[in-house]
């Protein structure tokens, strides 16, 4: 099974691609479902289809496609703890509505958005999975919040629940504060564990990959720098770059000379930022791309003879290397220089912090007793150097 996730500012072509390589891999014989994890479904409109629902719908032989409601999900998930949030909220003071919303929390639609790929996995139906993603910061936020809530559950969870059992009881007699039960802890972590499995997905470069869609302007490329860098902090694997809507040698025209030759120059640049990833370029068609059969289209113009569901490029994110005595922790972070970074240890846990993104990385028995001697961002990769303890 493969999983590809298709991802890139908004407006680039992300759920065309996305649309079109689910038909194109099922015209090669493979079973395919393409879903959309975006709150702002267009996935219906490029397949030309107003019937997408929550439940895969076959659109083309081969080829199943599915609009999730996140608010079924999250209805199906959340239940438990929306009913104490709003009794919690009601205690408070809060209006019965306020109360209703503010017992979701913002992104919760999303994330349960995300946890159908763990769904269509386990259902063992499909030879790929494709997702058609948020636009790029959302994407990023959601795909950094399984690790998140790893740490928090690791460490905090399991002292939350002891201690609700030992003070609820006492604080429900003096009170009538609403208090958390059982069932509210377990809802939390059938949540926790649905994240953390999909989380074991998308992490494994074996099983997924990311593919930046991107126009070849300016600041289009820039931001899939950013992009690049940020989802590499977090252990996920770009393999492929798909450049969308490159205008096409036979038209002429001095306002369309112009604008190819300033896609010319992008190109350049975006060769020189992502030498090392292969890339994949789709011809602006001069119409808009709807339809089954402009997908396919598109598709065979952007992959060719390629094999859209192979590793494109195989990356390592995370190694650990011995040198001499001592040991190297490298972390892929492309586009970055040692002052846009920053460290701080806690026990077992080393922290990284990259402008407004920051993980937490458990280190391995053979760091974890080590000290950090140094670090060093050279050639795209963040090194930490590990030494053996002086005590």
């Amino acid at each position: 099974m493969r999983i590809l996730l298709f991802t890139g500012k908004g407006g680039v072509g992300k759920t065309t691609t996305a649309a079109a390589t689910a038909l194109h891999l099922a015209r090669g014989g493979q079973r395919v479902v393409v879903t959309s994890a975006d709150a702002a479904h267009s996935l219906g409109d490029s397949l030309g289809m107003d019937d997408l629902g929550s439940e895969p719908l076959e659109v083309a032989p081969n080829c199943w496609a599915q609009q999730l409601d996140g608010r079924e999900r999250l209805e199906e998930n959340w239940a438990e703890i929306r009913d104490w949030m709003v009794e919690l909220f009601d205690w408070a003071g809060v209006d019965d509505v306020a109360a209703e919303e503010l017992a979701v929390l913002p992104g919760l639609e999303e994330m349960f958005s995300l946890t159908e790929i763990d769904t269509l996995a386990a259902t063992g139906d499909f030879d790929v999975i494709i997702v058609d993603c948020a636009p790029t910061a959302e994407t990023i936020r959601l795909l950094s919040l399984p690790e998140i809530l790893g740490w928090y559950m690791e460490r905090f969870f399991p002292a939350s629940r002891r201690l609700n059992r030992m003070v609820g009881p006492l604080v429900s007699r003096l009170s009538s504060l609403p208090v958390a039960d059982d069932a509210v802890f377990m809802a939390g972590k059938r949540f926790y564990d649905r994240i953390d499995s999909v989380r074991e997905l998308l992490c494994d470069p074996s099983l997924t990959s990311v593919r930046m869609v991107l126009n070849p302007e300016s600041m289009v490329i820039a931001e899939a720098r950013r992009t690049h860098t940020y989802l590499s902090l977090f252990g996920y694997q770009v393999d492929a770059v798909v450049v969308n809507r490159v205008l096409p040698d036979d038209v002429d025209g001095e306002w369309v000379e112009s604008w190819r030759s300033s896609q010319a120059r992008n190109i350049e640049e975006l060769d020189a930022s992502f030498a090392d990833i292969p890339r994949f370029t789709a011809t602006h068609g001069g119409s808009e791309v709807r339809g089954v059969d402009h997908l396919v289209a598109f598709a065979e113009d952007l992959w060719g003879d390629s094999d859209p569901s192979e590793r494109l490029s195989v990356v390592k994110p995370i190694s650990i290397d011995k040198e001499g005595d001592d040991f190297v922790l490298s972390i892929v972070l492309p586009f970055v220089t040692g002052s846009q970074t920053d460290l701080a240890r806690k026990g077992d846990d080393l922290f990284i912090s990259l402008g407004p993104h920051r993980r937490c990385l458990t280190l391995p028995d053979s760091l974890a007793r080590r000290e950090i001697a140094g670090a060093v961002v050279e050639d795209g990769h963040l090194r930490i150097t590990f030494v053996t303890s002086s005590d």
